[in-house]
């Protein structure tokens, strides 16, 4: 079953934010993830209220996390640490 990355984010320093965007998007790719979601309009409709918004698809729970946790992944995490406000979920999919 798919599994999803689920980030809401407040950016900090928009620079180093950049950096990591560009590093995490390629981890993301190797690790068989796509981006279905990413910045777009929204509606924030209840809970803590942040500019961007983020869903990235996977091809399973064990992919996702194992990205995450990921050499490539942790050094593009490491631009985002001081430069964004950041929550992070990852969230099963349900069977097709």
């Amino acid at each position: 079953m798919p599994a999803y990355w689920i980030a809401h984010v407040t950016v900090t320093d928009a620079e180093a934010y950049r950096r990591y965007a560009e590093l995490a998007t390629a981890a993301i790719a190797a690790h068989g993830g796509r981006f279905l979601a990413r910045s777009g309009r929204y509606v924030q409709l209840e809970g803590r209220d942040r500019a961007r918004n983020v869903l990235a698809e996977f091809p399973d729970l064990e992919a996702a996390e194992t990205c995450y946790r990921s050499q490539a992944y942790q050094a593009a995490l490491a631009h985002a640490r001081d430069a964004a406000e950041r929550d992070l979920v990852i969230v099963e999919g349900l069977a097709p």
